[in-house]
């Protein structure tokens, strides 16, 4: 079942879009602010997203501006501004429709229904399926080079997901510090391996519930690191 996130902020006109969205099998959520909005499209993962233009907190084109930059998610547009400067604007953004009210609700629902199977004809012909590794309630996007936590997505450095990466793709495994420098810094281990230790530090703090008793990452004393199971 298509997900689809609706940012509107007039009750009514989200409540008749939500209504015939569902009848017509969707899974739709409702958020009435832009910048929550904005935090769920960027959070959640959504097929696809209709955004009015005008809402309080951000307005439609800088959450279309902010999702297009991050994904290739079907977007449309929504106003009761029938300017084509505010059309040409939303398009340019990356939106992939611009519907002006008021509007039918069958016609929204035949244009939703068109970008899906238009994207997801896409997704089918040109996106090979993403490289995914997923223990305990961590998930990593080795292809986005992305990581969730429990549902929440984190920010990673370069090395920092390398190296997390690294120790998930060979978990049990006991590595020195050498090794792990070596590995990830790809250089040899004459250099400041101080910078295992370091890094290993943020990333528990990423990941870890209590850094004090770490349940992916353990501290091997006198040896080196690795990743639990």
């Amino acid at each position: 079942m298509s997900r689809i996130l609706i940012v509107e902020d007039e009750t009514a006109i989200a409540d008749l879009e939500k209504d015939y969205l569902e009848l017509s099998g969707f899974e739709v959520e409702v958020e009435n602010d832009g910048m929550t909005g904005l935090a769920r499209a960027l959070a959640e993962e959504f097929d696809l997203f209709i955004l009015d233009l005008m809402l309080p907190g951000t307005d439609g084109f800088e959450i279309c501006k902010q999702i297009r930059e991050r994904k290739n998610t079907p977007i449309l547009m929504v106003s009761a501004k029938k300017d084509d400067i505010d059309k040409i604007r939303g398009l340019g953004l990356g939106a992939d429709d611009y519907v002006t009210k008021p509007f039918s609700p069958s016609e929204l629902v035949a244009r939703v229904k068109a970008h899906l199977a238009r994207y997801e004809r896409l997704v089918g012909s040109n996106i090979v399926e993403n490289d995914i590794i997923e223990i305990r309630g961590i998930k990593i996007d080795k292809t986005a080079r992305r990581v969730w936590v429990n549902g929440e997505e984190k920010q990673f450095t370069t090395k920092e997901f390398d190296l997390l990466t690294f120790l998930a793709e060979n978990p049990n495994h006991v590595y020195t510090k050498e090794e792990l420098f070596r590995e990830i810094w790809d250089m040899e281990s004459i250099g400041d391996i101080a910078t295992v230790t370091v890094h290993i530090k943020k990333i528990r703090e990423k990941i870890e519930m209590d850094t004090a008793k770490p349940q992916y990452i353990e501290t091997i004393w006198g040896v080196g690191y690795r990743f639990k199971l």
